[in-house]
């Protein structure tokens, strides 16, 4: 997700943000939560790889996160 949403907020009057934005589609939103969990604790890729690819990820899309 880029720094600068191109997808309205959820919640009416709110500056648009990942959260916010995801709240669109709740059930979609945990699924990610349970996701990023499940990647950040039980992968078997090292903690050096994965916030390697979390920088990746984030240069890609333009994050500003």
């Amino acid at each position: 997700m880029a720094t600068n949403p191109r997808v309205n907020s959820a919640i009416e009057g709110e500056t648009p943000n990942f959260t916010n934005v995801m709240l669109h589609k709740r059930e979609m939103f945990e699924c990610f939560g349970d996701l990023y969990s499940e990647y950040w604790r039980n992968s078997e890729l090292s903690l050096e790889i994965k916030e390697m690819t979390r920088i990746r990820n984030a240069r890609i899309t333009d994050c500003g996160y």
